[in-house]
């Protein structure tokens, strides 16, 4: 049993094999191990991507997921998020993914004795995006090493900037920050956002968290937008290869133009596709032998 609640305690060598196993995965790999496997999907935020690529990567491989519905469940009762877990264990569940807004909620689930894999915590971690992000950049570059990339916005609430970050250098990459400086946690070296539109080879855009900010922040979405969007007009100031990239969801006219989206620069289409072949990767690892 594997669990995976952050990369920081994965070796190169380990993130390396997931990533050529989602490769595999993608190019068309049948996996039939985990087959009539039963995970629950415990997700205590709103979710898209990660949720649904969960569930496709799931049933991709034979598994059959079940989807906690909070409302209607023990929680609204007072039930501990350890107790709602063992509960899946002990009636027989194969497996546990979990999204729940408390940063690191899995030092609460030590007893549980089937693997469990993180789909976020609070602003900690997002391993499985993280991995897909990483997936992205080696298919467009081939490499690692020497790569320059920003992220820009919120980065103070981003569990995806602060994964990262530190799992980038790891790889030998160059980071910074960049954005309005009360979303800042100087994390890495900040760069005038003008000047990162001109010099990066990856421009991670991250949307502005107003939920986690418990007050509106000082800056409108149209001041926002015109300060540090990315328009067209920047987008025409990149470096020829450089790429686009946003772990979504997005915020159409804030950080990101319509035109910036979908634009031949922009990845974020190829991150969504490769996070149904990343999570089958980590699903696998899940399951297999020390």
């Amino acid at each position: 049993m594997k669990n995976l609640f952050h990369l920081g305690n994965l070796s190169v060598q380990e993130i390396m094999c997931i990533l050529d196993q989602a490769k595999e995965f993608k190019q068309g790999m049948v996996y039939e191990e985990l087959k009539g496997k039963k995970i629950a999907n415990l997700f205590f935020e709103p979710s898209t991507r990660t949720q649904y690529s969960f569930i496709v990567a799931e049933e991709n491989l034979g598994i059959l997921p079940t989807n906690f519905n909070v409302e209607s469940s023990s929680v609204k009762k007072g039930e501990s998020l350890y107790d709602t877990v063992k509960t899946f264990e002990m009636i027989g569940y194969d497996g546990i993914v979990i999204r729940h807004p408390a940063t690191n909620y899995y030092k609460e689930l030590e007893n549980i004795n089937i693997p469990i894999i993180s789909g976020g915590d609070g602003i900690g971690n997002h391993p499985t995006q993280s991995l897909l992000d990483l997936m992205t950049i080696s298919e467009e570059f081939k490499k690692f090493e020497g790569l320059k990339i920003a992220f820009i916005g919120d980065i103070m609430h981003s569990r995806v900037a602060h994964t990262n970050i530190h799992i980038m250098r790891r790889l030998g990459m160059e980071v910074f920050t960049s954005g309005p400086f009360e979303l800042d946690d100087f994390s890495s070296d900040y760069i005038d956002y003008e000047t990162a539109i001109e010099t990066m080879d990856i421009l991670m855009f991250l949307r502005v968290q107003y939920e986690r900010h418990g007050v509106d922040v000082t800056f409108s979405k149209e001041k926002y937008h015109e300060s540090y969007g990315l328009t067209e007009e920047r987008v025409k100031k990149m470096k020829p290869n450089a790429i686009i990239m946003h772990p979504a969801p997005y915020n159409r006219g804030v950080e990101l133009s319509d035109y910036s989206v979908e634009c031949e620069k922009s990845r974020i289409m190829k991150q969504m596709q490769n996070g149904v072949y990343i999570r089958m990767a980590v699903l696998k690892r899940a399951f297999e032998k020390e």
